[in-house]
């Protein structure tokens, strides 16, 4: 599971690149993924999503014999205002593994960017929001 972890940032690493997108928070878990960020390009939100999906599932499928769809139905996105409810949403994301009985703290969750953001700790695949 750990290198599966590491094969999905790395993929987010380069196609956030490749598809001008944002990341402002993240947090891999089992059987889903969140992702807080903003495509610099609206009409690539798509286009990064399926880049993600597509490449994560064959990969996946490979390494594991399996064929077909790896996430259930079609990813969702929701616009938020740089205010309130962004912090909400970092909240919610990057407690998600205390709230599924992973961990007993956000920042023992290697899989997130809670400790990145918190501790003021590198990672490559994180950007600061402009919440001015």
């Amino acid at each position: 599971m750990e290198t599966d972890y590491q094969t999905y940032l790395s993929l987010l690493g380069r196609f956030k690149k490749r598809y001008s997108f944002a990341i402002y928070a993240y947090c891999l878990m089992p059987n889903h993924i969140h992702i807080l960020g903003e495509p610099k390009i609206p009409p690539f939100l798509p286009k990064f999503m399926l880049a993600m999906n597509r490449t994560y599932t064959e990969y996946f499928n490979k390494k594991y014999g399996k064929v077909g769809h790896l996430w259930q139905g079609r990813f969702k996105s929701k616009v938020i205002h740089k205010d309130r409810y962004l912090l909400d949403c970092f909240k919610y994301i990057e407690t998600n593994p205390v709230r599924a009985g992973l961990t007993k703290s956000p920042i023992s969750y290697r899989w997130s960017s809670c400790v990145a953001r918190t501790l003021d700790a590198y990672d490559p695949i994180l950007d600061t929001p402009d919440i001015s």
